[in-house]
């Protein structure tokens, strides 16, 4: 390989495709929230696969139900923070990391996912309900599940990658 091989940014380390991708998965996340708030009864399991419903919710809080009563201005600003710092991780973090970028282009896509509802309907639409019967897990969308792969990918670029000396 050539010299101008390696010096080309991973995918996700150049601002227009993970611009392109977060605004796909933006979408995505809203119009299965769409189409749940439309013909999805409201906390009502439809069960799916055994352990498996979809559940129509409505979250105050944040992901996983968690700071519920908070006030909702309070979780915007949280939300619109943690966007800004994961941006200025995304410039931040090497170039080569793709793990870290991919990482970093879910959680913003999630956060904004959440945020659009947020500002729309005052509340997150929520709607993957994992349960046995004497257990479920807290209620959950696709933009909650973006933003805790993203933070998986992130982890794993930290052990899988190699540190390169004076990063």
């Amino acid at each position: 390989m050539t010299e101008q091989t390696h010096a080309r940014p991973a995918l996700f380390s150049r601002p227009a495709p993970i611009l392109f991708f977060i605004v796909v998965a933006v979408l995505i996340d809203q119009a299965v929230k769409i189409a749940v708030d439309h013909y999805l009864p409201l906390q009502e399991a439809v069960p799916v696969v055994p352990m498996l419903a979809l559940y129509r919710t409505y979250n105050l809080g944040v992901a996983f139900s968690m700071l519920s009563g908070m006030d909702g201005w309070f979780i915007v600003g949280m939300r619109l923070i943690i966007v800004a710092f994961v941006i200025w991780l995304w410039y931040r973090t090497a170039k080569d990391r793709w793990i870290a970028h991919l990482g970093y282009a879910l959680i913003i896509a999630g956060a904004i996912g959440n945020l659009v509802d947020r500002f729309a309907y005052g509340h997150v639409i929520d709607y993957i309900l994992f349960y046995t019967e004497s257990w479920s897990f807290a209620v959950f969308n696709l933009a909650d599940s973006f933003i805790t792969i993203g933070a998986g990918c992130v982890i794993l670029d930290e052990l899988l990658l190699p540190k390169k000396a004076g990063r």
